[in-house]
């Protein structure tokens, strides 16, 4: 039992591990190579809102699910990416495919672009949770989990070749004192009888 304890928490160390690296090297290599802010692999992304463009509805720090959309509405919240930035607002228009649209509390409808523009649709938000997940973004963030996880696996593995070398030198010593008892034994057997004939 205590061992598949030991192996589940290895088993979850190494998949935050790979996690955080495979995210981190998939962000980096997106951003450096394509400029995009966010990738969506399997074509499902998670953001941060930068700003109160679209209060009440969204607000700064809420965590955005997004995914990609063959087909759009008015209405329908989206994100698309501008001069190197993400903006995250509301379809007020589309006219085949141009699409226009607007922060909730702006005055003014941002530029038509192409449909194909659009990065996907918010499909729900979680309230103030991008402050975490903007902190666990920060490389220094990433260096700390990653050097937690790996002193975690790395004290679970000590620990376990500790238990194993102590029950070694258990059984050694088991192995001593059956032998001590056997030579007794034997020497007791072996002893001359007190009677000659």
């Amino acid at each position: 039992m205590k061992n598949k304890k030991k192996l589940i928490l290895r088993m979850v160390l190494i998949v935050i591990v790979s996690v955080v690296l495979g995210v981190g090297v998939y962000r980096i290599n997106s951003l450096t190579l394509t400029g995009d802010k966010m990738p969506m692999p399997l074509g499902f992304g998670v953001g941060v809102v930068a700003s109160g463009s679209m209060e009440p509805e969204l607000s700064v720090d809420d965590m955005i699910f997004v995914t990609k959309a063959s087909d759009y509405a008015v209405g329908d919240v989206v994100v698309f990416q501008t001069k190197g930035a993400l903006v995250v607002h509301k379809i007020i228009s589309i006219d085949g495919d141009s699409v226009v649209t607007q922060g909730t509390a702006n005055n003014t409808p941002d530029d038509p672009m192409e449909l194909s523009a659009l990065k996907g649709k918010v499909r729900f938000h979680i309230d103030g949770v991008g402050k975490l997940v903007t902190a666990i973004k920060s490389p220094v963030s990433t260096i700390v989990i990653l050097l937690l996880a790996a002193f975690l696996l790395v004290m679970s593995y000590k620990n376990e070749k500790k238990e194993d070398e102590n029950e070694l030198e258990s059984i050694r010593r088991e192995i001593e004192a059956l032998k001590k008892t056997i030579a007794t034994e034997e020497q007791g057997e072996q002893s001359p009888s007190d009677e000659q004939v």
